[in-house]
């Protein structure tokens, strides 16, 4: 019983495990297992996520230009000394804000549809992916979906089209207290969205900007944006402070005078047309008269300008003066004119806080694109303007340069641009054998010649490696150059091919994936007692399909791993390379090809001469079909170990045989 319930457990258990390794490799995998769901699953660090957000990065600029423009729909009519909302500018504003809230929704399609790198995965170059539709989104969820959520929200829609009109009291008023507070409310997040998308573009291509002028120019973009808010609530606030004159005034009057008086909707009422003929609104609300109930302050100009009354494009280059002209001077040029209105006050204190703020971090980010060349961004995008000058001076064509520029690109997103054998270089013996440890141990265990050895011959393996990125159409070598490395695949496919040394009808190709080797010459070549300097060609053309990573092994390298792979049992790993080298693969079935003609033609030899055997009467001793085989078979190998076959359709006889591993003699 004690038994059956061990048994029952050990099963459970290996379910459960084998349930969590299942769901550890459906979850997490490399690059090239992207491409099964590349139409359902967005690759974060591929061409199109990097196109989408740099348009979601413009979408979101845009909006943060539109989105305070809200503030300027109340207006002042001096003709009939009241308040009304532009009605043009409340459908243009509606219908471009509108427009610009898509993007946000798709933004949020696009994260629940990005896949993400598992943070346990990036130790080595991109890291892998995760393309789990659950775990993404349940990832997405808990990070920053509510907030994309929230900022995709048409509030300032909603508000000055169903929640402002119903609400009692003037326009203005309305306007100030909800408007204002509930766009900011939004407009914050909407603000602080574009630091990490705007991170996210730099880490992905190397800097936001391709060159130093459009850097410095986004960061005065964004000076420019706090200047045309800062403008807006310039405006409001002057209004609202003119509202609250007439406010004034009217207690005064009462009960001649009625707040309502003020929205334009009651201008015709003949109540109101006999108050303003006798009213004295005007004269002491223009923003000259000192014996106003009120004080101005700072938004006497804009009272006398009677600003609220101005066309949009008026309004909007005002404003955008205003605050150019008052974060540029950290607020100075306020200081004499504020009155002792409190609001006013905290208004021209955050004016000049914010000014101060923003204008030191524009001369810094200014400064940071322009002269610092210490940065790794800056470094690489001089070293690009170095490869583009030197490639127009010697006349490259088109087609070289583009594979140059997509060489650099792939080389940065993989390294940042950080050189690793130089920065390894730095550290002590132990500490750079732990790194190398950590960063290629499990790939080298995922390659099949590698993953029998003990995790000291594998140690040694990994300190001489060499990391080798290559880009799509990339060779890595051609058939009959000297082969110098030996290349182990681990991420993104390669396309090997020979022709037998460019023998006419002779063509053999194969597909290497992840896990696969080539230039296996040299490992014949080094694991071979004898000294020789004499490097072997290579019997095959390797070239990349896709974005490649792999590990390389020079020739000298490979000498010394070659006398680790004598610790192991020669008839394995003799097996094992035969079955992995695609040289062995070609010469095998190009053998059993041969084979196997040789075998159909002899059989239909042996047929003709039993029908011409029956024809003549002749009877000779029963040998089976077998003998008569092998007897011939014989013959025949012996005729093309001496002669070379000349007709296009042997041609397969003739493919040499691969030189085999030879573990007799010790160093």
């Amino acid at each position: 019983m004690a038994s059956g319930n061990r048994r029952s457990r050990f099963v459970s258990t290996s379910q459960k495990a084998g349930e969590y390794l299942k769901s550890k490799v459906l979850c997490r995998v490399f690059s090239e297992d992207y491409e099964k769901v590349t139409n359902k699953i967005f690759d974060p660090r591929g061409q199109t996520v990097r196109g989408w957000n740099r348009i979601f990065l413009a979408a979101c600029l845009f909006c943060l230009f539109v989105d305070p423009l809200f503030l300027l729909v109340p207006s002042v009519n001096d003709n009939y000394l009241c308040l009304y909302d532009g009605i043009g500018l409340k459908i243009l504003l509606t219908v471009v804000r509108s427009i610009a809230d898509v993007f946000y929704i798709i933004q949020i399609v696009v994260q629940f549809n990005t896949a993400f790198v598992a943070p346990s995965s990036r130790v080595f170059g991109r890291g892998e992916l995760v393309i789990d539709h659950r775990k993404i989104a349940l990832r997405y969820l808990r990070s920053r979906f509510w907030i994309d959520l929230y900022v995709a929200l048409p509030l300032p829609q909603v508000l000055i089209w169903a929640i402002i009109p119903s609400l009692a009291g003037s326009t203005t008023t309305k306007t100030k207290n909800v408007l204002l507070s509930v766009i900011f409310l939004q407009y914050i997040p909407r603000l602080f969205l574009i630091l990490p998308l705007r991170l996210q573009i730099s880490n992905a291509g190397g800097g936001l900007a391709k060159k130093a002028w459009e850097g410095a120019a986004f960061n005065l973009m964004l000076y420019l944006l706090a200047c045309q808010v800062s403008g807006t609530c310039y405006y409001l606030l002057s209004i609202g402070r003119q509202e609250s004159c007439w406010r004034m005034v009217c207690d005064q009057e009462n009960p001649s005078c009625q707040y309502s008086f003020f929205d334009c909707h009651y201008a015709e009422d003949p109540i109101r047309v006999t108050w303003y003929g006798s009213t004295n609104v005007t004269n002491l609300c223009n923003g000259t008269d000192t014996s106003s109930p009120i004080q101005f302050g700072i938004f006497a100009t804009a009272v006398t300008l009677s600003l609220g009354s101005c066309k949009f494009f008026s309004k909007y280059f005002y404003i955008l003066w205003w605050g150019l002209n008052n974060l540029s001077c950290v607020g100075q040029n306020l200081m004499y004119t504020a009155s002792t209105y409190v609001a006013e006050l905290l208004f021209v204190i955050a004016v000049a806080t914010l000014g101060f703020s923003l204008f030191a971090m524009l001369v810094g980010n200014m400064q940071q694109y322009l002269l610092a060349a210490s940065s790794q961004i800056e470094k690489w995008r001089l070293k690009r303007t170095d490869t583009e000058q030197w490639m127009h001076h010697r006349h490259l064509p088109p087609e070289l340069r583009q594979s140059i520029r997509m060489y650099d690109q792939y080389k940065w997103m993989a390294t940042q641009g950080v050189d690793e054998q130089s920065f390894l270089k730095d550290f002590p013996v132990d500490i750079h054998r732990n790194i190398k440890h950590h960063l290629c141990f499990d790939l080298v265990r995922r390659v099949p010649l590698f993953n029998q050895m003990d995790e000291r011959t594998l140690d040694a393996i990994c300190e001489k490696l060499k990391r080798v990125l290559c880009t799509a159409n990339m060779y890595l070598v051609r058939e009959g150059d000297p082969v110098r490395e030996m290349f182990f695949l681990f991420r993104g496919h390669l396309d090997s091919w020979t022709t037998d040394g460019g023998r006419v009808g002779f063509f053999n190709s194969s597909r290497l994936i992840p896990g696969d080797f080539c230039g296996e010459e040299l490992l014949t070549w080094a694991l071979d007692p004898r000294p020789s300097i004499i490097l072997p060609t290579s019997t095959r053309t390797v070239k990349a399909v896709t974005e490649v990573e792999a590990f390389s092994l020079a020739a000298e390298d490979l000498k010394f791993v070659a006398s680790q792979f004598r610790r192991l049992h020669s008839k394995e790993l003799k097996h094992k390379f035969r079955f992995y080298s695609h040289q062995w693969r070609t010469w095998a079935a190009c053998f059993i090809q041969s084979a196997w003609r040789r075998y159909k033609m002899m059989k239909e030899e042996a047929k003709l001469r039993d029908s011409e055997d029956g024809v003549n009467g002749e009877s000779r001793p029963l040998r089976s079909f077998w003998d008569v085989y092998a007897t011939e078979l014989i013959e025949s190998t012996r005729k093309d170990e001496n002669q070379q076959a000349g007709s296009t359709s042997d041609a397969v006889n003739t493919i040499q045989k691969p030189v085999d591993l030879d573990f007799a003699v010790e160093y």
